[in-house]
């Protein structure tokens, strides 16, 4: 059985699915099935359980929207796909709050600068939204692009990372 919850947020309802203390989805809803079905068939839970306590990472989450932003990156996630969407992934979480990279710049980080495309696409299927921070990833010039979650949710996320790293 794997685990949920939702807790609230500024910006939201905010269920996390979890399998042993790791991330296997998230992101600003209070229906667990809208996530649940975005997992890979080969990790995605029959059943889930609802849990009003993950422990570490419902601590995470509450103290990112506290101010934060740093608390998200030791948190363990877990998502399945190709060779590249699944490096792309990881290279997302070494973009730092507070500095949003072009699709562009993420490309280039992720060693395929001619993938703009792919790197689009991880932001898109990015399941485990906030502990990876698609969020970070905007288009040249600044434009916001698109966010599974609305773009309302997105400039929030940018918005406040860029005022709590200015804090620092």
């Amino acid at each position: 059985m794997i685990d949920y919850a939702t807790q609230p947020t500024p910006i939201g309802p905010f269920t996390t699915i979890v399998d042993d203390g790791v991330v296997l989805a998230s992101g600003w809803t209070a229906d667990v099935e809208t996530l649940r079905v975005l997992i890979h068939p080969s990790l995605r839970p029959v059943q889930v359980r609802e849990c009003h306590d993950l422990g570490a990472v419902t601590r995470a989450v509450a103290a990112y929207h506290d101010g934060d932003p740093s608390v998200i990156d030791s948190v363990p996630v877990q998502q399945h796909s190709g060779e590249f969407l699944t490096y792309a992934w990881k290279v997302l979480r070494t973009v730092p709050a507070g500095a949003p990279v072009t699709y562009t710049e993420f490309a280039e980080l992720a060693g395929r600068p001619a993938a703009i495309r792919g790197a689009a696409s991880a932001c898109a299927r990015n399941a485990a939204a906030l502990f990876v921070p698609c969020h970070r990833v905007v288009r040249v010039g600044g434009a916001l692009g698109g966010f599974r979650w609305g773009l309302p949710v997105k400039q929030w996320l940018l918005d406040f990372e860029a005022r709590a790293t200015a804090d620092c």
